[in-house]
């Protein structure tokens, strides 16, 4: 997947995954080996795995919506750049909103599915706002 087009249409479609509350679907984008990291925290690896990390996001926010900002790509690789919102009401939720931006850089197999992701965003902002809601 060299076209940044191509790239980009797989971006929205991994986007559009995050958001249909079907974990299976997200894992369904990567590699059978594929994996997961998230703030540099060991990687899920498998899509068993990453389908489990998709689940938990997909329970603590019902209402996930994942939005692809932008797909860049420079020398650390494919750059999937995201902003997600959605309402903490999953088991034990506080019912605060939570809006937090960040990226994964991703590694592409020959396949086109994601052989490695790394996954960044602020963790001590998400879990502030999955307390106290999101700045207004």
């Amino acid at each position: 997947m060299n076209d940044l087009t191509d790239l980009k249409a797989f971006a929205k479609r991994y986007a559009e995954a995050w958001c249909s509350q079907n974990p299976e679907s997200v894992a369904a984008l990567y590699a059978e080996n594929g994996s997961l990291s998230v703030n540099d925290a060991p990687p899920a690896v498998g899509r068993a795995a990453i389908t489990e990390i998709a689940r938990g996001f997909m329970r603590n926010l019902p209402d996930i919506v994942v939005i692809m900002d932008k797909v860049t790509r420079d020398s650390d690789g494919t750059k999937f750049h995201w902003t997600f919102t959605g309402t903490n009401t999953g088991p034990g939720g506080t019912g605060k909103r939570v809006r937090i931006s960040g990226y994964e850089v991703w590694k592409i197999d020959n396949d086109g599915l994601i052989g490695e992701s790394k996954g960044h965003f602020d963790a001590e902002e998400y879990e502030r706002q999955l307390k106290h809601g999101k700045k207004s």
